[in-house]
């Protein structure tokens, strides 16, 4: 009877064992072979922050497809992506790189142009993706485990790992190589001294020999720079066909075959349409989805192991075409029509007219009705200390930054006396008559720093700055802001605002090439002050490019040795940024009332910089005036 019992209770723990081995069968068998939109559409789940929230579905933007699969295709070893806004680019790169956590199982790279860009993605993009998909959660290490590392810079699975880092610190990837390499938004990297970063980990890479994978996606940017339009050339370049709903030709969609109505002279953007380049039909948002259903990739170039893509915002499920028009006429409306091609049709901006004629300038002088027109409600001033003048630029601004040339003249003189300074001081200090009948003061003014008065002209705006007169010097470093962060580094002690230069020339430059007035328009008036000598130095500066160490470099050179206009139409600018006045409120003050007050309400970056200045102890001493204060 013991015996019997014991036989039967073998069998059960027999029983047991294999139960508990047969609930374990889902998490011990590997999971079937699928390519990437297949585990997309099987595994991947989208957190409540996306457009779309739930289960991930390919068949919402077919174009994905594709793309997706050649990430897990062996015979494709590079991907490009040249592609524009809304398209679900970010997305599409998570998939892959969850693909090659969960189903094939390798390490990985991922690098971004700068550490700020490298944290927004792991905060919005990857830390969901991580989280939300249960079969990816249940891979990755927990932060802070014992079982793998999971911070900022790494993080590890079974299998592989997967870490980051950003193009001007190529040294965060040292010591490291894996076969997955993943490049996004490839124009905004830094070159460094080692060389251009996609190359070092390409290299990186090379022991994995076919194993591996060099992933670029970007928005283009300018052409003969582009790093995204070089790889994307030198794949087998596809698009994205798709039939016309009416007469059912393929085609690709262009920008120009989109239309839209006008009442005159204004814009109607949401009566767009896009057109059929073949019947012209009018084709509308809702026959996007299903020509986007029908679509196909087709190859321009014989396939080698690189597939690129192109794709514009055009093809966006969720951007309709009056979205995509309007945005077309505020970007060109700001004279910022680049970030409009680049963005939205992905396509490279190709600098024509660098070079800008003086005399087309100078033949659109128009007649003001007072110095100062009545759009414009605020002014700003420049001053370019030489070694023997001081020469002045005062100019408005209105609604959309339309600016308005309103004086320009010069102050002869020593300027390491204090004579020529208190001349500068009166001159600053006096008002412009508006057209509305009242008068304006200069509200902001940035005086160079960069020549051989640097102490003098700190002296001068340490007292001012209340005035909001301030120092600032210029560089040339490409993308740097037109107006940085004020400095107190400086043996003045003065807040140094640092410019961007090159930045703002080119601002400038497309500025000046916008033919109607309104947003961004530059207008110069019949006045002596402004004579062509004045219009050559506007257009003394050109655009060019330059190769150093086999990289091509963008760079302002001269064209003439006077370039002083285009130097305080800089300033100028950098005086509006750093003033940042609300035009509405100033316009509505201008009508309100016949005579303004002496200066806007200061901004609150201003206040900021007022209250951190302590008060001085006052004291009695006897009156002196500027000269003695030198």
């Amino acid at each position: 009877m013991h015996l019997l019992n014991s036989a039967t209770s073998i069998t059960q723990s027999q029983k047991n064992l294999a139960n508990k081995l047969n609930s374990l069968k889902h998490y011990l068998k590997p999971p079937p072979k699928l390519t990437v939109s297949e585990w997309a559409d099987e595994y991947r789940i989208l957190s409540m922050g996306n457009a779309e929230s739930g289960r991930w579905r390919t068949a919402r933007a077919p174009y994905q497809k594709e793309p997706m699969d050649c990430m897990s295709d062996p015979d494709v070893f590079r991907v490009t992506l040249m592609w524009g806004a809304q398209l679900g680019k970010t997305e599409t790169i998570n998939n892959g790189i969850g693909y090659h956590i969960h189903q094939n199982t390798s390490s990985q790279m991922m690098m971004h142009p700068t550490q700020g860009d490298l944290s927004t993605w792991l905060e919005t993009k990857l830390n969901p993706l991580l989280t939300d998909t249960p079969e990816i959660a249940e891979r990755v290490a927990k932060a802070r485990g014992r079982d793998g590392v999971n911070n900022q810079r790494m993080k590890s699975y079974p299998g592989g790992f997967l870490m980051f880092a950003w193009s001007g610190s190529p040294n965060t990837m040292r010591g490291r190589s894996a076969p997955r390499i993943w490049c996004d938004e490839v124009d905004g990297y830094e070159v460094t001294q080692e060389g251009d970063p996609i190359n070092l980990l390409w290299q990186r890479a090379a022991t994995f020999g076919d194993q591996r994978q060099l992933v670029v996606t970007s928005t283009p940017t300018i052409k003969g720079f582009s790093r995204v339009e070089k790889s994307f050339d030198q794949g087998d370049q596809r698009q994205f066909y798709v039939p016309c709903p009416h007469c059912e030709e393929y085609q690709t969609l262009k920008w120009e075959q989109v239309t839209w109505q006008k009442n005159g002279e204004d814009h109607l953007p949401n009566t767009a349409i896009y057109a059929c380049e073949h019947c012209g039909c009018e084709i509308s948002d809702g026959h996007k989805q299903a020509m986007l259903k029908r679509g196909e990739w087709r190859a321009k170039k014989e396939f080698t192991g690189h597939a690129s893509f192109h794709l514009s915002e055009l093809y966006s499920p969720f951007r309709k075409w009056r979205d995509i028009a309007t945005s077309f006429l505020e970007k060109k409306a700001s004279g910022d029509l680049q970030s409009f091609v680049n963005v939205s049709l992905a396509e490279t901006w190709e600098e024509e007219g660098s070079k800008l004629e003086h005399s087309l300038l100078y033949n659109r002088r128009e007649h003001f009705k007072s110095p100062v027109p009545e759009n414009a409600v605020v002014l700003t001033a420049a001053v370019d200390v030489q070694d023997d003048r001081f020469e002045i630029q005062i100019e408005g601004w209105g609604e959309g930054e339309e600016n308005y040339k309103v004086d320009f003249f010069i102050l002869r003189g020593d300027p390491s006396r204090p004579e020529l300074w208190e001349k500068l001081d009166e001159r600053l200090s006096e008002r412009y008559q508006h057209e509305s009948g009242t008068t304006l003061p200069i509200a902001c003014t940035t005086i160079d720093s960069g020549g051989h008065y640097t102490e003098q002209v700190y002296r001068f705006v340490k007292r001012r700055e209340v005035k909001r007169i301030y120092a600032i010097k210029g560089s040339s470093t490409a993308g740097a802001p037109i107006v940085g962060r004020p400095s107190k580094s400086n043996k003045g002690k003065i807040n140094l605002f640092g410019i961007g230069t090159d930045t703002a020339k080119e601002l400038i430059f497309k500025r000046l090439q916008i033919n109607e007035p309104g947003s961004g328009y530059v207008h110069f008036p019949v006045n002596e002050a402004f004579d062509e000598e004045w219009f050559e130095q506007l257009t003394a500066e050109k655009c060019v490019t330059r190769y150093k160490e086999g990289r091509p470099q963008r760079k302002w050179i001269k064209t003439r040795s006077r370039n002083e206009a285009l130097d305080l139409s800089v300033y100028n600018l950098a005086a509006l940024y750093i003033l940042s006045p609300n035009f509405k409120v100033l316009s509505q003050k201008l009508k309100a009332v016949e005579e303004v007050e002496p200066e806007p309400e200061p901004t609150s970056a201003e206040k900021a910089l007022t209250k951190s200045e302590p008060k001085p102890k006052r004291r009695k001493s006897r009156r002196r005036g500027f000269a003695t204060q030198w």
